[in-house]
C-alpha cells in the first residue's frame, strides 16, 4: 500500500486537468489533433523492440560464422568452380619403332587438341594393334580421358606406351568466355619401344602372302621370319588384316560391319593364334627324334611303290592301305624328308614290314619335346597353342580305340594334330641352331632364354642334310633357283573338307645353310585343291622382295 501511495503522490491530478480538453475544445484545431492529450511510450516497450533486434543481430551473426567460418571452403571451392575450369592437356603415346629405328606406330595433333596414333600400313595390323580414344559426352566434354591399347602392340605395352595427363585450368566470366589459361600439371609423355620387327622384312612377307592369297584365292595366309639364336622376330604376319585407324576412330560403320561378317576373318592373327594341320613339315623333326632313339640308322631305307597294304584285323578281305604321294622308290632319311616320303614315316612312327615303330606316346614325346604343344611364350596376348592327339583323347572324343592308322597319320602331320606357325618356326630353328628351343621375341635386344632339347647333335645334321637336298632336288626344289642365298626347306600339304576339296600349303626352312641365321615359315591356307602354287611360290616371292629390300639378310 506503501507503493501505491507513493505512486499516486508523484502522480497527483487536479480536476481541471482532468477536463482540460473538454473545456478548451473549441480553442483547438481538432483537425490538427490540437488540444489532445497523448501518452508517452513507456520504458517496457523500447526495452522489447531492443531485446527483438538483438535477437535478430545474433541469428545474423551466428549464420555468417558459420558461412564463412564452417562452411567457407566449400562455398569458396564452389566458387572457384564456377570460375576455373579444368581442361585435360593430353600426353602423347610412346612411339614404336622397328629394329633399324623405323617409325611403325606415330602420334599426330587432332583438331580438338587430342593426340592420335598413326600405324604404318597395310601388313602391320594384326603386330601392332589398335587403341580406343577419349570420349565425350553431349556438351563436348571429355568424361573418359585415357586412350587405351586393345590389340597387338598397344595391348601388350599399354602401360609402358601410355603417358600421364596433364590439367589446363581455364578462366571463364559469367557468360563462358574465356579470360585466361595456365597449365597447373604438365602431362607426362609416354615411353617409346623398339621391336626385334624389320619393316623390310614385314613388308616383303606382307606383300608375297597378300597378293598370292588374293590371286588363286586362299583365305588368308601367315608368315613368320625369326632369328634361330636369338628368337627375335623379324616379320611377322597374318593376312587378310583390318584397317587400325577405322577400329580406332570406330568408323565407317560400314567398313567395321564388313570385318565382323567377313568369312575370312581379318580380326584373325593367324601367326599366333591360327591352328593348322601342319603336314609333312613336321617329318625333319620326326626323324631327328627316331635318329636320337636309335630306331634306325641314317642308311635305313625304305622302298615306296606308293602304298603300303596293313591286314584288316576286322575285314581280313579289305587291307588298310595308306598312300604316298607318290610312288618315290628307294628313300633313306634325308631323301625321305628332301621327297617328302609318306611311306618311310608311316614305317619309322607306327611300324612296317618288321620295323619297328616309334608308336604313338613316343612321337607325341618328340612333337612336344621341340615345342609343339605349349604356347612359345611371346609377349602377344591371345597365343594358342598346338594339339597332338592320342588314344586317351580318340577314346574321350569319338569311344573309338586307337588304331594304326591314327599312328600313321599323326606320324606325317595330319590326323587331329594342329600348330601354330610360330610354333612351328620355334621348331624347326631347333634343327637349324642345334637344339636350342629358344623363346620368340618381338622385343630388340632382350635377354636370351630357351631350352636345350635333348637330340643327338648328329640326328640334327642329317635333318639338315635332308631338308637342304629338298631345296636342291625335292619338293622346295622351285627355291633353288635364288642365286642370292643357299637355303634349306621343306613343305607340307594338309588336305581339308570332307572330300579333300581344299588344302593348306606350308613351307618352312632356313638360311643360309652352312650358318643358319633365319628361319622362315609360312602358311597359305585353304585353297582350292589341284592347284600347284601355294607356299613356295609365296615364299620365293617374299625372298625375293626381302632381297631387293634388304640385302644384308644374305651377305
Amino acid at each position: 500500500m506503501r507503493f501505491l501511495k507513493r505512486r499516486f503522490k508523484d502522480k497527483e491530478l487536479a480536476p481541471d486537468e482532468i477536463f482540460l480538453d473538454a473545456s478548451n475544445q473549441p480553442d483547438f484545431d481538432a483537425s490538427r489533433l490540437e488540444g489532445k492529450l497523448e501518452r508517452p511510450i513507456s520504458n517496457s516497450t523500447f526495452a522489447g523492440i531492443g531485446l527483438v533486434l538483438i535477437f535478430i543481430l545474433g541469428i545474423f551473426v551466428v549464420q555468417a560464422g558459420n558461412l564463412e567460418l564452417v562452411q567457407g571452403a566449400t562455398y569458396a571451392k564452389r566458387s572457384e568452380s564456377n570460375r576455373l575450369r579444368p581442361d585435360v592437356i593430353f600426353a602423347e603415346r610412346g612411339a614404336v619403332l622397328d629394329r633399324n629405328g623405323v617409325t611403325l606406330i606415330g602420334n599426330s595433333m587432332a583438331d580438338d587438341g587430342r593426340v592420335e596414333r598413326v600405324y604404318k600400313t597395310p601388313g602391320f595390323a594384326h603386330l601392332l594393334g589398335y587403341v580406343s580414344y577419349p570420349k565425350k559426352d553431349a556438351s563436348g566434354h571429355y568424361y573418359d580421358t585415357t586412350i587405351t591399347g586393345l590389340a597387338g602392340v598397344e595391348a601388350t605395352f599399354d602401360d609402358q606406351l601410355a603417358g600421364k595427363n596433364g590439367t589446363l585450368l581455364v578462366e571463364e566470366d559469367a557468360r563462358g568466355t574465356i579470360q585466361s589459361q595456365g597449365s597447373v600439371i604438365p602431362p607426362e609423355n609416354g615411353s617409346s619401344i623398339s621391336l626385334a620387327i624389320d619393316a623390310r622384312a614385314q613388308e616383303a612377307f606382307s606383300y608375297a602372302i597378300s597378293h598370292l592369297a588374293d590371286k588363286i584365292p586362299f583365305q588368308g595366309g601367315s608368315a613368320v621370319l625369326m632369328d634361330v639364336n636369338t628368337g627375335e622376330i623379324h616379320a611377322l604376319v597374318s593376312y587378310p588384316e583390318y584397317d587400325p585407324n577405322v577400329l580406332a576412330s570406330g568408323g565407317p560403320s560400314n567398313v567395321i560391319a564388313s570385318y565382323q561378317s567377313s568369312s575370312r576373318q581379318p580380326y584373325l592373327d593367324r601367326a599366333v593364334s591360327g591352328l593348322y594341320t601342319p603336314g609333312s613339315v613336321v617329318k625333319p623333326l620326326i626323324a631327328a627324334g627316331a635318329l636320337t632313339d636309335k630306331l634306325m640308322t641314317p642308311e635305313f631305307s625304305v622302298y615306296s611303290s606308293g602304298s603300303i597294304s596293313v591286314p584288316n584285323p576286322y575285314d581280313p578281305a579289305h587291307p588298310s592301305i595308306f598312300k604316298d604321294w607318290k610312288a618315290l622308290g628307294t628313300m633313306d632319311v634325308r631323301h625321305a624328308i628332301a621327297w617328302s616320303s609318306d611311306v618311310y614315316f608311316y614305317t619309322i612312327t607306327g611300324g612296317f614290314g618288321g620295323q619297328k615303330g616309334l608308336g604313338i606316346d613316343r612321337l607325341k614325346y618328340w612333337y612336344e619335346t621341340f615345342g609343339l604343344t605349349q604356347p612359345t611364350g611371346i609377349e602377344l596376348s591371345r597365343e594358342a597353342s598346338g594339339f597332338v592327339p592320342d588314344p586317351a583323347w580318340k577314346e574321350k572324343t569319338y569311344d573309338d580305340p586307337w588304331r594304326i592308322g591314327d599312328t600313321y597319320h599323326t606320324g606325317i602331320g595330319q590326323y587331329a594334330m594342329q600348330v601354330t606357325p610360330l610354333e612351328m618356326a620355334r621348331a624347326i630353328a631347333a634343327i637349324a641352331n642345334g637344339g636350342k628351343l629358344v623363346k620368340p621375341t618381338i622385343l630388340k635386344d632382350q635377354p636370351l632364354q630357351g631350352s636345350s632339347i635333348p637330340v643327338d647333335a648328329e640326328a640334327l645334321q642329317i635333318a639338315r642334310e635332308g631338308m637342304r637336298l629338298g631345296a636342291t632336288e625335292g619338293t622346295s626344289l622351285g627355291l633353288n633357283d635364288l642365286s642370292f642365298v643357299h637355303l634349306a626347306g621343306k613343305t607340307g600339304t594338309a588336305q581339308l573338307g570332307f572330300h579333300n576339296e581344299f588344302y593348306n600349303s606350308w613351307a618352312v626352312g632356313f638360311f643360309p645353310y652352312e650358318h643358319p641365321k633365319y628361319v622362315y615359315v609360312v602358311v597359305m591356307e585353304k585353297g582350292p585343291s589341284g592347284n600347284s602354287i601355294g607356299g613356295i611360290y609365296a615364299t620365293h616371292n617374299a625372298l625375293s622382295k626381302l632381297h631387293e629390300l634388304a640385302p644384308d639378310y644374305f651377305e
